[in-house]
């Protein structure tokens, strides 16, 4: 818990301990050419597989904002700038901090080898295709246009949008491009 933080009733009601670390034979951490840590496939892991839990405290979507107004202090005084909180919907987070978290170091990119999958309030990255033993997992944060466009993208796929955003939602980036090119 951060110094300083009081819980509200809403978030005592909702707050627990975080979820006991998950850890998955299919994957190491270690540094990422993408950004800062990332996680690796020890094996071959085959389409389909559910490689490892988005572990972490169940929060309330206001107490993720509140915690989001604190990263961006911290950002501005030169701190860590990650995100980790996950929304499992729209009144509920996991907050992904938690230091024996490993899957919080999956790095997102525009072409990923992995998906999240949410079921019944846990979080599951889950293999797109078959990934090869040695490959860093990545997956689509979901970021909208807006909040994207704030944290940019360093996946260096063919196609990489330049902002980690949704690929839902890149055709408004391809549209701005288009405008200020026209």
């Amino acid at each position: 818990m951060h110094a300083g933080f009081m819980p509200t009733r809403a978030t005592q009601r909702i707050r627990q301990r975080p979820s006991t670390p998950k850890h998955s034979p299919w994957v190491v951490a270690a540094n990422s050419p993408i950004h800062g840590r990332g996680v690796y496939a020890r094996t071959t892991i085959p389409e389909g597989t559910r490689i490892i839990e988005y572990a972490g405290e169940r929060i309330s979507s206001a107490e993720a904002e509140r915690r989001e107004t604190l990263r961006l202090a911290r950002q501005r005084r030169g701190g860590d700038a990650s995100v980790y909180v996950f929304f499992v919907s729209p009144r509920r987070a996991i907050d992904g901090r938690h230091r024996r978290n490993v899957a919080r170091w999956i790095n997102h990119a525009c072409a990923p080898n992995c998906r999240s999958e949410i079921s019944r309030g846990r979080i599951w990255i889950v293999a797109q295709r078959d990934i090869p033993a040695g490959a860093e997992l990545t997956f689509d944060y979901g970021f909208n246009f807006r909040e994207g466009l704030q944290h940019p993208c360093r996946c260096g796929a063919p196609n990489c949008a330049g902002y980690i955003i949704s690929a839902e939602q890149r055709w408004r980036l391809r549209k701005r491009r288009a405008a200020r090119a026209g």
